[in-house]
């Protein structure tokens, strides 16, 4: 059940305008036209809560998400400095435990607070899972303000946490427009594309990375500094529109909609077991992680040849840069699973690849148009 309550109000300012290039407290650089809001007000943010370690405190059977949105908004109160900030309530999971309801209501939380009038959106949400949702949220929308996703490899609680950091850095930066295409992660001081970036390390505080791109935006205490152009991430048309199959209003019935979608590892040995066995579970589609540039033992590529005529199967890579290419004619080989008819997942992650194979299917996507779910949008 969402609800929205207020959080906090902006400090003022000689111009009512607030930039994103210091630290609260700090002497800051002139703010760019771009966090001007056209009526001369101070920006609004809405954070829509999802649970996570930015979330979460110490109890003896283990740490759990409890904080609120609001809790949250109140324990950093340099966001202050950036925007008036309200808070949505989607969900309290850890990370590793997010349900597709949960995300379809983060979508339609987001879309909400558009509409309500927020000038940008902070997803606050668990690490394990943050780069899915992110990619799905880029998926299932195309708003016409920035939606910044983040969360923290420290509790609040802990020593060094991050969590004060990240959520300022989201606020900072969902109040500038030059954000407004797309959905981001904001993390240790950078702004990464959500199709692009992946969790790269357990604990480490840097541990959201962009491995076959780079950045889009790092801010140090001077200012921010743009690395590539922003824009939404993926080529296919938002799947979460109003008149659609995975309609908003009704993340339930939308999440009732998703097939499973297993993934099925290549490696040493790997036979056709596990695709023998997705196919007599009657899931909706395969995502096959291969090595290399997308290649599969024999025995894997033999049953994906039959595999295909039932259920779509895409292929994605192992290492954690680098396309798919078919290059390798051999019975696994990408070329020859190119012929049987799978589709590749570009530079996409198995994660990444089954949740947008999921989605596609729960949508209706058309098989002939699935890839370009995992394609990245063009330049130009």
């Amino acid at each position: 059940m969402e609800t929205d309550e207020p959080a906090a109000q902006a400090g003022e300012s000689d111009d009512g305008v607030k930039g994103w290039g210091t630290e609260p407290g700090e002497p800051r650089a002139e703010p760019s036209e771009s966090t001007r809001r056209t009526d001369g007000g101070v920006p609004h943010v809405c954070v829509v809560a999802c649970g996570g370690t930015i979330a979460s405190e110490p109890d003896e059977d283990g740490a759990a998400p409890a904080k609120t949105g609001a809790d949250l908004v109140a324990a950093v109160p340099g966001v202050e400095d950036y925007a008036t900030v309200s808070a949505r309530e989607v969900c309290s999971q850890p990370g590793f435990d997010v349900r597709w309801r949960d995300l379809f209501g983060t979508a339609a939380a987001a879309r909400e607070a558009v509409a309500d009038g927020a000038d940008g959106v902070v997803v606050t949400h668990g690490t394990d899972t943050l780069p899915d949702t992110a990619y799905a949220l880029d998926l299932l929308t195309d708003l016409p303000a920035p939606v910044v996703v983040t969360g923290a490899q420290r509790r609040l609680d802990e020593p060094s946490s991050d969590a004060s950091a990240n959520l300022t850095l989201s606020v900072r930066a969902a109040v500038d427009d030059r954000f407004e295409e797309g959905v981001h992660v904001a993390f240790d001081g950078e702004l990464h594309a959500a199709r692009d970036v992946m969790k790269a390390h357990s604990n480490a505080l840097s541990t959201m990375t962009s491995p076959s791109t780079a950045p889009v935006a790092t801010v140090t205490r001077a200012g921010s500094r743009i690395v590539r152009e922003p824009n939404r991430g993926v080529a296919a048309d938002p799947l979460g529109s109003p008149d659609g199959p995975l309609t908003p209003s009704d993340p339930g019935a939308a999440a009732d909609r998703v097939p499973e979608v297993p993934v099925i590892h290549s490696g040493t040995g790997a036979t056709a077991a596990g695709i023998e066995r997705a196919l007599d579970a009657d899931v909706g589609g395969i995502v096959i992680e291969g090595t290399g540039l997308g290649n599969a033992t024999a025995a894997i590529g033999d049953a994906v040849a039959d595999a295909v005529g039932e259920v779509p199967v895409v292929v994605a890579g192992r290492p954690t840069a680098g396309p798919t290419e078919p290059v390798y004619g051999t019975p696994g080989g990408a070329v020859r699973l190119a012929d049987h008819g799978v589709v590749f997942a570009a530079d996409l992650p198995a994660s990444k690849a089954r949740v947008g194979l999921a989605l596609g299917l729960a949508a209706g996507v058309d098989r002939g148009t699935l890839g370009r779910l995992f394609e990245p949008q063009s330049d130009g």
